[in-house]
């Protein structure tokens, strides 16, 4: 009798761990939804990551939340320390931002000049584990990499205005783009965005046309598209996303607190009490926003602010070669905002959205048991994409580039 006790509690915490660890789920290629165009064939033949399987760990990489949880704790193991230079940057409302400039290593493949201008993820910047992988991967593919500081996230850099980064302002992005292009003149550039990063890229790039001049393509890698509609779902408890909701919502409360005298000095003692009473009270991103984020831009609700700083409303006007990258296990975005890249990739010849099985939030680690690698497959993939398109930028046909379809090449050629 009691050996039988064992045995059921034995087999009841193996199905608990398979369970939670997801271990009989399959591993399968990402799943993609694009159009058929002569681009979007090279790009799939010359980026094999996008058509072979993606294999996570094996005891733990299926797991949605330990991926994600890793990235958060770990950012990536065995992360290398690549040398930049700091660069400052005045911007009109008194503000300063920051970005740090990362030269190549050695040439690149084609022999051209391009320049990675890469957006983290939110309260990010380039010290981050995961910055710090992906940019010296790229330096030695030979991509000079401009990363930017989100305003208010670096610990030893005062702000110099009373205001900090938001969900989709694209002002410290445009000025660290500008300065890429003034001073590197023969460069072109790959946009990579992750995460809310993905979302200021992908909006950048569409709420102005002139922005796309230059850019050879942009990736997107675990972002939401839209903070309205994703509002709700954070405070659901499904994957546990409301738990999710107050972790980053604390990270943003001591963000705001690290800069009080900054945010609120300029305001009366009421105000301040006012202000820093509900920001301490606050357990959502959502209370964030409604009382200390959404003021910084004069946005009169909620709502409002969502709808105007969310890419969802400029992600149309995109017309160079996007990739999208979403996980299918990512516990912060919800499936119903997956609908967004996959109608626009339906639509638009010059998007690829690839949705992968396991990955998490901007985890997607590869190993064979245990350990995970250094190098991940999203930093293979970024990577793998970037080297396609520059090769189809040096070798395409004179009618072809990522901006033409077959139409437009037939009436050329005719």
């Amino acid at each position: 009798m009691f050996d039988g006790m064992k045995l059921a509690a034995v087999a009841t915490v193996l199905y608990i761990i398979v369970r939670c660890l997801n271990l009989k789920s399959p591993t399968a290629p990402p799943d993609l939804i694009y159009q058929d165009t002569p681009l979007n064939r090279f790009l799939l033949k010359s980026c094999p990551q996008l058509t072979k399987e993606y294999i996570p760990p094996l005891l733990w990489g299926k797991s949605g939340h330990l991926q994600t949880a890793l990235y958060g704790k770990l950012g990536r193991v065995s992360s290398p320390h690549p040398c930049g230079i700091r660069k400052f940057l005045p911007m009109q409302d008194g503000a300063t931002a920051t970005f740090d400039l990362f030269e190549p290593l050695g040439d690149h493949r084609t022999g051209d000049d391009i320049t990675m201008v890469i957006c983290p993820g939110i309260g990010n910047h380039s010290e981050k584990h995961y910055i710090r992988t992906f940019v010296d991967y790229a330096q030695k593919e030979g991509y000079r990499c401009a990363v930017l500081n989100h305003l208010g996230a670096l610990p030893n850099i005062e702000l110099t205005s009373p205001r900090m980064f938001t969900y989709g302002c694209t002002w410290e992005f445009a000025a660290m783009v500008g300065y890429i292009k003034r001073a590197y003149p023969q460069t072109q550039l790959i946009v990579v965005g992750f995460s809310l990063g993905g979302n200021i890229v992908c909006k950048f790039l569409g709420e102005n046309m002139t922005n796309q001049d230059r850019v050879l393509c942009c990736v997107s890698v675990c972002q939401g598209y839209s903070a309205l509609r994703a509002q709700e779902t954070f405070l659901q408890w499904d994957q546990f996303r409301r738990f999710y909701n107050f972790l980053m919502a604390d990270n943003m409360k001591k963000i705001i607190l690290s800069h009080r005298h900054s945010l609120f000095g300029g305001n009366s003692a009421k105000m301040i009490d006012a202000d820093l009473s509900r920001l301490y009270t606050a357990t959502s991103i959502m209370h964030i926003d409604d009382n200390i984020m959404r003021k910084f831009h004069g946005h009169s609700s909620l709502k409002e602010y969502y709808e105007k700083e969310s890419c969802v409303h400029y992600i149309h006007n995109v017309n160079v070669p996007l990739l999208l990258v979403n996980a299918a296990d990512d516990p912060l975005v919800h499936e119903s905002l997956l609908n967004i890249p996959r109608t626009l990739a339906a639509k638009k010849p010059n998007v690829i959205f690839a949705l992968t099985l396991h990955g998490g939030h901007l985890g997607f680690f590869k190993g064979a048991v245990l350990f995970p690698k250094p190098l991940t497959w999203m930093d293979k993939v970024i990577v793998g994409y970037a080297n396609a398109m520059c090769q189809w930028e040096k070798q395409k046909p004179p009618c072809q580039s990522g901006h033409l379809s077959e139409s437009s090449c037939a009436e050329e050629k005719a």
